[in-house]
């Protein structure tokens, strides 16, 4: 069991946009618990979805009446309004003891029962992938992402993710990784690292190898 609810970077080329944010999730209702807005504790009610791995965790383990620190992917629905799917839960404190009180998890884990907390704070989110637009003057950037097929025989599209931020324009078609917080709906980024240009291969979509979601 990792100690970290965003795995480290494998590889220098590593698509992915993943972050966590806190609060509490309201299903829609009893019959969408799926479907929801995620409260953070300032009262944004923010548009969300459990993913299906997830909703077994939640019915058995999780109080929804308190808030959680969730791991989340972004989206942006109609291209501004913030989206979050619902990938997990970060908090080893009652996670560990509930699984272990069912022997359900493995004894030998080292999970650190106090790291609640991680060290980069809420509504960190780490987004790596394309620069296809960005307007420094009006702080507008765009990020394209490319996921990793679920399978052989299904397509996975690429998605984008908008930020706020200054990026300069020669950095268009760069391979970028960005540290981002989240303010309300929108991510604002704090700081950038420039990757280098997209490999040709990529652009062909002959290579996919280091796709991740």
């Amino acid at each position: 069991m990792q100690n970290h609810p965003i795995p480290s970077v494998t590889d220098p080329l590593q698509y992915r946009a993943i972050g966590i944010v806190r609060g509490i999730y309201k299903p829609q209702d009893d019959e969408n618990f799926t479907r929801g807005t995620l409260i953070d504790s300032k009262g944004n009610e923010i548009d969300s979805v459990v993913l299906g791995r997830v909703i077994t965790l939640l019915r058995n383990h999780v109080s929804l009446e308190k808030s959680h620190l969730w791991v989340v992917y972004p989206r942006c629905r109609n291209n501004q309004n913030l989206h979050l799917q619902i990938t997990g839960i970060w908090e080893p404190s009652t996670l560990k003891k509930d699984f272990e009180e069912k022997d359900e998890l493995n004894k030998n884990t080292s999970m650190n029962i106090d790291s609640d907390e991680i060290l980069e704070g809420d509504d960190y989110f780490s987004i790596r992938g394309e620069l296809i637009f960005t307007k420094p003057e009006e702080k507008e950037i765009v990020i394209k992402i490319r996921q990793k097929p679920r399978n052989q025989h299904k397509k996975a599209l690429p998605f984008k993710v908008n930020l706020k931020g200054e990026i300069s324009i020669k950095y268009l078609k760069h391979f970028i990784s960005l540290n981002v917080r989240r303010d309300a709906y929108q991510l604002l980024v704090e700081d950038f690292q420039i990757i280098g240009p997209i490999p040709k291969l990529l652009k062909n979509n002959k290579s996919r190898k280091n796709l991740q979601r």
